[in-house]
C-alpha cells in the first residue's frame, strides 16, 4: 500500500474526538482544542494513518510537524501569555501520534506539576468555548492554516 493510500485512511482516535474540538488544519496536522477549560490546551495530530511515534514520520513530515508545532506555540504564547509552554507527545493513553501544547501559568491548578490526571476537566460555557475557538482560528489564519469545524 502506498503512503498516499495510508494517508487516505487517516481517522482521529475516538478518545481525541471525544475530548477535543477541531479548530482547523495545517498542511500536515489537524489542530484540536481540549475541552478542558482548566488550561489553554491544543493538540496537533499529523494526518498520517498508522503513525504512533515522531520517528515513524518521513523526514519531510517530521520537519513539517516541527514547523507547525512552533507556529502553534508562538500563537498560543501571544494569545495567552503563559509562564511556560509545555509541548509533549506522550501517547500512553492514546496511541495515535499527537502533540500536546499546553499554556501553563504559575497560578494554574496543577503548577508546577503535570496537567494529566491531577484535576478533573472543567467545562467551558458555550460562549467561552466559541470565543476561544474563534480566537485561535483568527490567530492561526495564514501560514498554511485552514479553519474547519470537523475532519
Amino acid at each position: 500500500m502506498s503512503e498516499l493510500d495510508v494517508e487516505k485512511q487517516f481517522e482521529l482516535d475516538p478518545q481525541l474526538h471525544q475530548d477535543t474540538l477541531v479548530v482547523g488544519r495545517f498542511e500536515l496536522s489537524v489542530v484540536l482544542m481540549s475541552r478542558d477549560a482548566n488550561y489553554p490546551w491544543c493538540i496537533l495530530v499529523p494526518q498520517r494513518a498508522g503513525k504512533y511515534e515522531l520517528h515513524h514520520l518521513s523526514e519531510a513530515d517530521q520537519q513539517q510537524l516541527i514547523r507547525e508545532s512552533c507556529h502553534l506555540s508562538e500563537v498560543m504564547t501571544d494569545l495567552f501569555v503563559p509562564d511556560k509552554m509545555n509541548v509533549a507527545a506522550l501517547g500512553n493513553v492514546v496511541r495515535q501520534l499527537h502533540v500536546h501544547h499546553v499554556a501553563r501559568f504559575k497560578t494554574d491548578k496543577a503548577w508546577p506539576g503535570p496537567v494529566w490526571g491531577i484535576h478533573p476537566a472543567a467545562d467551558y460555557s458555550e460562549a467561552d468555548l466559541d470565543e476561544r475557538v474563534s480566537r485561535l482560528q483568527r490567530a492561526l489564519s495564514g501560514e498554511g492554516f485552514e479553519s474547519v469545524c470537523s475532519i
